[in-house]
């Protein structure tokens, strides 16, 4: 009976050692599965190496703890990615621009113009990439986004600039299109004098210019004539790819 006593506890024991070596094992796998890296969505590059791609902001946004732009991205294939986030490098820069552009709006929108004598029209903001974009896929609050990761985005690849609102896609098809150049406006350009939205929101570029980081008085010369006004961003100093468009070596100049 004793024998069978030390049996019972001996194979007591070796229950109790073999649910110890379990559960050490459980809390090992744990730990493991905790050290390892969440898992993260691949990164897609979107757009063309030698295109331009504009990051239109709208508003703000929560993702990874802190507050970020969210807007659309015009691709230089025409397609426009909706509910983008812009992730990282200059984000807090173009909340604070934006956020300026709205400010100016609502104090010149509905004025006139003492130029062209035409109301003021309401101007947005956009940043120009060039080149391709890294971009991934997430969802917040059950919503998807593509997240541009900007720090993948090098410096002299990024450019702010602002014009009319209903003119940015046409903005960035303009510089999508071969053939078509940046040009400064004289003082003196019979442009600002134009009663149409042309000479309107080029002299309004130049208001601007007077408040913040912005400096107007610029346009795209398209291969047909057509020129979009636009002003600068000088926050964000364009690099090499795109020091045509911030500083302009054209000066525009209208055919008789």
């Amino acid at each position: 009976m004793f024998k069978n006593k030390l049996r019972g506890r001996g194979m007591g024991l070796a229950a109790r050692y073999a649910a110890i070596g379990v559960v050490t094992a459980l809390a090992a796998t744990a730990v493991l599965i905790l050290l390892l890296p969440p898992h993260q969505e691949p990164t897609h590059y979107a757009g063309t190496p030698n295109g331009y791609q504009g990051f239109v902001p709208r508003g703000v946004v929560d993702h990874d703890g802190r507050k970020n732009p969210t807007g659309h991205l015009i691709l230089d294939n025409g397609t426009t990615l909706h509910n983008t986030i812009w992730h990282g490098k200059y984000s807090d820069t173009i909340i604070e621009n934006h956020n300026e552009i709205i400010r100016l709006n609502n104090h010149f929108v509905g004025k006139i113009n003492p130029v062209n004598k035409q109301p003021y029209v309401p101007l947005q903001d956009v940043y120009v990439i060039k080149g391709q974009v890294p971009i991934k896929q997430v969802t917040i609050d059950g919503q998807t986004y593509y997240v541009i990761d900007a720090n993948k985005i090098n410096e002299a690849n990024v450019a702010g600039f602002y014009t009319y609102r209903e003119w940015i896609d046409d903005f960035v098809v303009a510089l999508n299109t071969p053939g078509t150049y940046a040009a400064e406006l004289p003082g003196n350009s019979p442009v600002f004098k134009w009663q149409n939205l042309t000479g309107t929101v080029a002299y309004q570029t130049m208001e601007y210019g007077g408040y913040g980081y912005f400096a107007g008085g610029a346009v795209l010369v398209q291969p047909d004539g057509t020129v979009i006004p636009y002003g600068v961003n000088t926050r964000i100093s364009a690099g090499i790819y795109l020091s045509n468009l911030y500083a302009p070596k054209h000066i525009y100049k209208i055919s008789s």
